[in-house]
This record gives structure tokens, sequence and C-alpha cells, in this order.
């Protein structure tokens, strides 16, 4: 009986592995297919921002039903309003969206941040109108102001890296990010399955093993090892790739900072006892499940390629 269980458990795992990746099949050349477009169409990105815009809508979206438990009960659209107009304000400036300066180096952190300040204005004010009773206002205040934090500010953050290292090389930088996280992701899941014996975090995420935690940072990089070698000269042929070692300081940290990003997500839903963010897409959850360690991570992205030479077009000659 224990094997016949064990073998169901097996078939089950390789069905879903199955239709993860055939999902995968379709998702992948589709958002390749976006990012080339829109870079044709110029530096304001017009593509990306109508695609930050509907992650934005849908994760604020799923996060509310999440936290939507006990004495939480943030107002569905008044925090989407919030995480798009903090998501959007990263193209104040660029679509004609009122009269902002852009930065010099491109960056347009400063009106995510006041657009960011005007939604805890709007948040406070609309809580004192909503006050009728002791013991309510202070936790759903704080559950919309997590859930624009976490998406608003975050997505709009991570949208910087299309213009941090110069507009031509917006999705070398967005790609990396994307590559190094998922590379980790599959690192993590393959050394878990090969040699995952230890938990990692047994009471927070009980499916991670410290073998999947290697995993996470061999797979982040050679991800981004193979990535900014590889794809570095297709988008610029005069475009020398960085130092192999810059490239795995650089993955080596994103796969920390990624797993860290997948734990955080694993404490809002093991907190309200859920196991997916929504049932969007089979095999992975919901979009938040797909998107945690890409918004955690995003902001550290974008120091490190301030700080450290990996967009070598840009260094002194």
């Amino acid at each position: 009986m224990r094997h016949a269980i064990d073998g169901l458990g097996d078939s089950r795992a390789d069905s879903m592995l199955v239709w993860r990746l055939a999902v995968s099949a379709i998702l992948i050349p589709l958002i390749i297919g976006l990012f080339y477009l829109d870079n044709r169409m110029g530096a304001s990105a017009p593509i990306l921002f109508l695609l930050a815009l509907l992650l934005a809508a849908r994760s604020a979206d799923e996060l509310v039903d999440l936290l939507w438990t006990r004495s939480f009960t943030p107002h569905k659209g008044t925090v989407i309003g919030c995480c798009l107009l903090v998501t959007g304000s990263c193209w104040y400036g660029r679509l004609g969206m009122m009269p902002l300066e852009v930065a010099p180096d491109g960056n347009t952190l400063a009106q995510v941040m006041l657009a960011y300040s005007f939604t805890i204005l709007f948040l406070f004010l609309l809580a004192t109108y909503r006050y009728r009773e002791p013991g309510r206002s202070m936790e759903t205040l704080s559950a919309e102001l997590l859930i624009v934090s976490y998406v608003g500010v975050l997505l709009g953050v991570a949208a910087q890296l299309r213009w941090v290292a110069g507009a031509d090389a917006g999705y070398l930088v967005l790609g990396s990010l994307v590559i190094v996280v998922k590379a980790g992701d599959v690192g993590a899941y393959t050394f878990g399955k090969l040699f995952g014996k230890r938990k990692l975090f047994p009471l927070l995420s009980p499916g991670k093993t410290r073998a999947g935690g290697v995993g996470a940072l061999v797979g982040s990089a050679l991800g981004a090892q193979l990535w900014l070698t590889f794809a570095t000269p297709i988008f610029n042929s005069s475009w020398t790739p960085p130092e192999w070692y810059w490239s795995a300081c650089y993955g080596l940290v994103l796969g920390v900072v990624g797993l860290i990003g997948d734990l955080c997500e694993s404490l809002i839903k093991r907190d309200v006892g859920k196991k997916d963010s929504s049932r969007l897409l089979p095999g992975f959850g919901g979009l938040l499940d797909l998107l945690d360690s890409i918004l955690y991570a995003g902001p550290v992205a974008y120091v490190m390629w301030k700080w450290i030479p990996l967009a070598t077009w840009k260094l002194p000659g």
C-alpha cells in the first residue's frame, strides 16, 4: 500500500512538472515577444507600462484576498488604485504624464516615492472617514499600506531596471533579474529533489531544504554568468560582458535575496493559512507566487547595477 501511495505521489509530481513546463513554454516566448516590441518602440517603454499596471492590479487583488482574514478588511478597489498610481508613477515624465523631470541616469525613483507618500496620506484620510468603533481601523489600514508597499513600491522600483544601464540595455538588465531569480528556483528544485533531506525553514516553508538553498545559489550564479556573457553582445556587438566574478557575485547575491523573497511570501500565506495566493495558473499558484522573488530582488538588482561594473559599456575608457 505504501509503495502504491508513493507511486501515485510521484505520478502527480511528474504530471505537475510537465504542466509547469508546458505553461512556461507558452509564457516565456510571449513575454520575450512583448519585450522585443517594447524595445523597438523606444525608451518610453509603453508596453512595459501596460504590463506593469496589469501586474500591479492582479498582484494587489491577490494580496487583498490573502489578507482578508481575522480583522483585516482592506478595500480592494482602493488598494488596487493606489498600487496602480505608485507603479505607474515610474513613467511620470516619460509618456507625457505630468511635467516631472526624469533624472539624468533615467531613474524616476523620486516620482515613485512621491506617489507613495500621497497614497499614505490618502489611506490615512480614508481610515478616519471609515472609523466607526475601536479595534478594526489600524488592522485594515496596516494591511492596505502593506499591499501598496509590497506591490506598488517594489514593482515600481523593479521597473527602474529598464533604464538603469541606459535605455538600449533595458531588457538585458530586466532579463538578468528574471533569469537569475528563476535559475535559482530551478537550482533549488533540482538540488532539493536529488539531495534534499534536512529542512531549511521547517516551520515557515517545509518544502525547502538546505540542499535546495545551495542549489538556488548555484543556479542563480550560473544563470547570471551565462546570461551576461552571451546576451550582452547580442544586444550590442560592441559591448563586452562583465568579468565573470562580477557576474557570479551578482548572481549569488540575487540568489540569496530571491530565496528570502520566496520565504517572505510564504510567511504571509502561512500566517493566514493558505497554500497559494490564488489559482490563476495551476501548477504555479497565483501571480504573486511567480513574482515574489522578483519583487524582493528588484531593489537589490538596481543597487548592484549602480555599484558594481556590470554595465561595461558605461565605464570610462
